[in-house]
């Protein structure tokens, strides 16, 4: 059995994850993105008893009728969402906020019907190991 920790970016919450992931998704969906304010979300689905919160306590928004999106309610990082009308008993952690956003790679794509149409070519963009030289 695999242990994962992470939290956010000002590491007031603090969370620990048991197990193995159910899968490890890059959401495209416009809920996903307009909550991030990033154009693909990462998140990594368990059994909700998995995760367990170790320090610090998330604060809830409401985001659809079923959607819960846990984040922390100081530096506004997101963290969790539930869907227990959808995905009883499942979890998903926004996957970037590992210590090590590395230990679980992703398997897929979805949502995709609502993907940026400039997303699907974001590969071949020039790429630059650290921010590009001014000219």
């Amino acid at each position: 059995m695999s242990t994962i920790t992470g939290g956010c970016h000002c590491r007031a919450i603090r969370y620990q994850v048991e197990g193995e992931a159910i899968v490890h998704a890059l959401c495209h969906c416009r809920d996903c993105r307009l909550h991030a304010g990033a154009p693909v979300v990462g998140w990594t689905m368990y059994a909700d008893d998995a995760v367990k919160v170790t320090r610090g306590e998330p604060k809830v928004y409401n985001s659809s009728e079923h959607g819960r999106r846990h984040f922390c309610g100081n530096c506004g990082t997101g963290l969790f969402y539930v869907n227990a009308s959808m995905l009883p008993g499942i979890i998903d952690i926004q996957s970037a906020t590992y210590d090590n956003p590395n230990a679980v790679p992703a398997t897929m794509h979805i949502q995709v019907a609502e993907r940026l149409g400039w997303m699907e070519h974001a590969h071949e963009l020039p790429t630059f190991d650290r921010y590009p030289p001014q000219p």
